[in-house]
């Protein structure tokens, strides 16, 4: 089993910076792939960002490229959201996964608790 929690959520405003943190417990072994996801309010949950461990290779959605970043500290079993140009569209509950791949199909999966974002106009 593997223990993720966030932090770092808060209420910015329109154009400042935040960033989300996720530290992850537990039997890590394998789990190498760490990402974010949102939920608006209303709204499906949809990915954010994804990284995985000891690869320079990150994926991002459309809607956040170029303004957010994912980035991982091994040595504290923690992954960043590092969120820039923050807009009111990016209000909403952020969680952090992560998850055991094998030959592209998903053999376990992890979610926060999840971490509340408020952008103001």
């Amino acid at each position: 089993q593997v223990q993720l929690v966030e932090s770092g959520g808060g209420l910015v405003q329109t154009g400042e910076s935040l960033t989300l943190s996720c530290l992850a417990s537990g039997s890590l072994g394998g789990v190498d792939i760490r990402g974010w996801y949102r939920q608006a309010p209303g709204k499906e949950r949809d990915f954010i960002a994804s990284t995985k461990l000891h690869w320079d290779l990150s994926t991002y959605s459309d809607s956040i490229t170029g303004r957010f970043t994912i980035s991982i500290d091994n040595s504290k079993n923690t992954h960043y959201l590092q969120m820039t140009n923050m807009k009111p569209e990016d209000t909403g509950v952020y969680y952090c996964t992560a998850r055991r791949e094998y030959r592209g199909s998903t053999m376990e999966e992890y979610w926060g608790q999840g971490t509340l974002v408020t952008v103001s106009r």
